[in-house]
């Protein structure tokens, strides 16, 4: 199908057996589908979209749901979209993503797709399925700047795009650079994940400050990953897999811990009172915790059935000694994120057979 065409609401609405909890189910077509990475919004701050990835026209293709009327409509039709890449923005009026070595502009009413910048990258993300190789965007809350990453040659480099001229500034150029995130409190600071040894990094908009947020703790074998900013407190939170999420600040430095569960993809609402992660090895679970009380109990609020593949994760850190190749196709994993409201929760799910989308309420 083309570009613009619209298809009638899959939505269904069911409750979890265990929980009660009320799950709406948003794609049902026999193909592969997925919301963003779990850093990154999958509606716009006025919830008139829910935008999401969709395999159904045979190569993977933006979508979005109307929530208005539940329609589904197809906002792309290329050969070469980095379908992790994508990030709406805040104000509901477009989608950015990479494609090819380009950073494109989709406006969501017209569906016009504007070039901004072309980075004549050598490739626009790393081999494998993890990190720096999915590729990932970040917008800072004003939608004024883009953060996207690629290669020159065997380098990362980390350009600043302007949303509106597509004048960029490569701001960094080092071994490895993956997923970014710009901080909600500022939209000069934001964090990028440095080599998997030593991922934990920020960086300031003008590409000063670069600096280690974070060391690893080597004689620990720590796991140190899937990063994350905490609204309203200048912290980054990170999951020390499997024990648990621990925060830093970032101007004095201070440690604390969150919660001790495995929590795995772990992320806080806008408000800065709730968050909710994903859990494997032993999948308990999308669980629902306190980050501010120093406890951080979970408590369950559905099982999304998901594949979660990934052997590597049952064991200890595997990256230790160099590179290696794992398998963990990222659609197999429920990445949940909070919606702007705070009342729902959109996870991605093979339970079925097929990678659908569910958002779950919290209500």
């Amino acid at each position: 199908m083309a570009k613009g065409t619209v298809y009638a609401s899959e939505s269904r609405t069911f409750h979890d057996t265990r929980t009660g909890t009320r799950i709406r189910q948003v794609t049902t077509a026999s193909a592969l589908h997925h919301h963003p990475f779990f850093i990154i919004p999958a509606y716009d701050d006025a919830m008139q979209r829910l935008i999401f990835v969709s395999h159904r026209t045979g190569a993977p293709q933006l979508f979005a749901e109307e929530r208005a009327t539940g329609e589904l409509r197809q906002l792309t039709d290329r050969t070469d979209l980095s379908e992790w890449s994508g990030h709406p923005s805040h104000d509901g009026t477009a989608v950015f993503f990479t494609a090819g070595t380009s950073g494109w502009r989709l406006d969501l009413e017209t569906l016009e797709e504007r070039e901004l910048v072309n980075f004549a990258a050598t490739a626009m993300q790393e081999k494998g399925m993890v990190a720096a190789a999915m590729g990932t965007t970040a917008l800072s809350h004003d939608d004024k700047w883009w953060a996207v990453r690629f290669n020159i040659g065997e380098e990362s480099a980390l350009a600043i795009v302007d949303t509106d001229t597509g004048e960029h500034e490569i701001i960094l150029r080092r071994d490895s650079i993956g997923h970014l995130q710009f901080c909600p409190d500022d939209a000069n600071l934001l964090y990028y994940a440095g080599p998997l040894t030593d991922r934990v990094w920020v960086i300031h908009r003008d590409g000063s400050g670069n600096r280690r947020l974070y060391a690893r703790n080597v004689k620990k074998n720590e796991w140190i990953t899937h990063e994350t900013w905490m609204p309203r407190t200048r912290e980054l939170a990170f999951v020390d897999w499997p024990r648990g999420v621990r925060c830093v600040h970032v101007d004095t430095g201070a440690e604390r811990q969150v919660t001790t569960f495995n929590a795995w993809h772990a992320i806080c609402n806008p408000a800065g009172t709730l968050m909710v992660a994903d859990t494997n090895f032993p999948d308990i679970g999308i669980q629902t915790f306190d980050p501010l009380d120093s406890v951080g109990a979970p408590q369950t609020l559905c099982y999304p059935n998901a594949s979660s593949i990934g052997e590597h994760w049952n064991g200890p850190f595997p990256y230790a000694d160099g590179p290696t190749q794992v398998y963990a196709p990222q659609h197999t994993h429920p990445h949940p994120s909070f919606s702007p409201d705070g009342q729902h929760i959109v996870f991605t799910s093979d339970r079925s057979g097929y990678a659908q989308i569910y958002e779950a309420s919290l209500s």
